[in-house]
């Protein structure tokens, strides 16, 4: 029987994302669409940043969901990425090992389990050390997109308080729009990261590199619509799933267009969700080859294996840039939680363990690893 590890890092049981957040202030009066607004309206956001240490990381739920996928192929073994996950992995030696774990410190951490894996000799899932670094770090994901001709706005990383002045002088086309560089699940991504002048830039990125202490990446913020894909597979057989849309006329009266902390965790309840999803997007024929050429050109510069989810938005011009590249996905398995891979594979016709399944088959065969068959 196959032996399959399976790698993961479980949310504590304390902690609620979204629960224990903070709700964000809001302005009186209804931003305008086009992600500008007052300085008054800054400041009123000007709320207690959202407790976000563990977005990222897995349910219990999640976690038993994908080790009962898992099981269709093999004996699983469960180990968790603590401290003592290099001597258990190298105790256990699985067959194959499968990746979902995010760690939690360094802007290398998606890439500390794949890398022991590699050191011990043991097949995994997914991307590579080198790719999930990469793809942490948005300014370096950048630089290889526009190195390799594929769309995605202008940018400038802030450093330190004494970088933000060369920043701000630059020729900008506000709104701006400020993240940290080195985060995922939207981690430090809020209304408040939309700028219409200098002085809101230089308010956020402050905040930002007190609270985050690491870079803050400033980009030109694109109007058009959002989109997010899933990939799986591997060279000529990687597919993107059925696209999906955003719906930003589904968050509260007034809301930016964006799909940041508050909308993935405060406003969408398993008790109330919102209908900010459409899958398939309902995109013209045109629109929606442009966008799975991006997405396929992305994911293979960048160096993606197994799967993926590719996050894309229109400029002004109405073409598609490549926003973020998320080579662990999130993959909640209750419908009602509106994880974008599961809802696309759904549409493709696709349940949460195949899904699973075609992850883990995809990596087996890449590296030659038998399985056991799926029932």
């Amino acid at each position: 029987m196959t032996r399959i590890g399976f790698a993961y890092n479980q949310k504590p049981e304390h902690e609620s994302v979204g629960a224990a957040a903070t709700e964000l202030a809001r302005p009186e009066e209804e931003p305008p669409s086009s992600g500008t607004r007052s300085d008054s309206a800054v400041a009123t956001l000007l709320a207690p940043a959202p407790d976000d240490e563990f977005a990222e990381w897995d349910s219990a739920e999640t976690i038993d969901a994908v080790a009962r996928a898992l099981a269709k192929y093999g004996e699983v073994i469960r180990l968790e990425a603590r401290d003592d996950f290099p001597q258990r992995l190298a105790d256990e030696r699985p067959d194959i090992l499968f990746n979902i774990a995010e760690g939690l410190r360094g802007p290398n951490r998606e890439a500390h389990v794949p890398a022991i894996c590699e050191f011990y000799g043991v097949p995994y899932s997914g991307s590579d050390p080198f790719t999930l670094a990469l793809c942490l770090d948005k300014a370096r994901t950048k630089e290889v997109l526009r190195a390799n001709g594929v769309p995605t706005a202008d940018w400038a990383l802030v450093r330190s308080a004494d970088d933000l002045a060369r920043v701000a002088m630059r020729d900008w086309r506000y709104p701006l729009f400020a993240k940290p560089v080195h985060e995922g699940s939207s981690k430090g991504i809020t209304e408040r990261n939309v700028v219409s002048d200098v002085d809101g830039l230089r308010g956020i990125s402050l905040e930002l590199l007190e609270r985050y202490a690491q870079p803050v990446l400033v980009e030109t913020f694109l109007p058009g619509a959002e989109f997010t894909c899933g990939v799986l597979g591997n060279g000529g057989d990687a597919r993107v799933l059925p696209i999906v849309g955003m719906n930003f006329g589904a968050l509260p009266d007034g809301a930016l267009p964006i799909y940041g902390f508050e909308a993935k965790w405060l406003w969408d309840r398993p008790e109330n969700p919102l209908d900010i999803f459409s899958c398939p997007a309902r995109v013209s024929d045109a629109l929606r080859a442009e966008i799975e050429d991006v997405v396929l050109r992305a994911y293979t510069v960048l160096g993606c294996r197994d799967w993926s989810r590719v996050d894309v938005r229109l400029d002004a011009a109405g073409r598609a840039n490549i926003v973020e590249v998320n080579p662990l996905p999130g993959i909640l398995p209750d419908p009602a939680d509106n994880s974008c891979l599961p809802k696309a594979a759904r549409a493709a016709g696709i349940g949460y363990d195949a899904l699973i399944g075609a992850c883990l088959e995809a990596a087996a065969a890449r590296q030659g690893v038998a399985l056991g068959g799926a029932a």
